[in-house]
């Protein structure tokens, strides 16, 4: 699969209306063959960031929701959530690509990093954060990425 199946967006849209485990069930081959299309779309995804990085695995998340803490007692995620490990130790941080109906996004950066790597991080950015403001602010990057979130001062 060269590009994503639509069929994924209409696949959560409707599990979204129908979020229990009688209609999945009865859906199951449908996601396993979505799922499956999305396994090969990672693989191409992972070729494509190797030609300029070393990723060392590609995890793609559970559909079943962790609902033990959480108000939203909903059994099902309704999107594909995919991370893309840089190969540590000496490369950290990684990617994500989240798959849902009107959410869908790519990301990078590092999700809680460890003391050591926030440290470097901010010391980084304290004496020179210049080039990653000449990266925001540029006119080809906010045209395709838009408005970085959470920003920096």
């Amino acid at each position: 699969m060269k590009n994503i199946n639509p069929d994924i967006f209409t696949f959560y849209k409707d599990l979204d209306k129908n979020n229990n485990r009688e209609w999945f069930e009865s859906h199951k081959p449908r996601f396993k063959a979505l799922e499956s299309e999305v396994k090969d779309f990672n693989e191409i995804v992972k070729f494509g960031l190797e030609e300029t990085d070393d990723i060392e695995k590609v995890k793609m998340f559970r559909i079943y929701r962790d609902v033990r803490f959480s108000k939203n007692k909903t059994p099902y995620k309704t999107h594909f959530g995919v991370s893309f490990h840089r190969k540590k130790p000496n490369l950290r941080g990684s990617y994500y690509m989240h798959l849902a109906p009107q959410n869908s996004f790519i990301a990078s950066g590092f999700w809680n990093p460890n003391p050591m790597d926030l440290l470097r991080i901010r010391k980084d950015l304290e004496m020179d954060a210049q080039e990653l403001r000449d990266v925001i602010t540029d006119f080809t990057f906010k045209k395709a990425w838009g408005e970085l979130q959470g920003g920096v001062s």
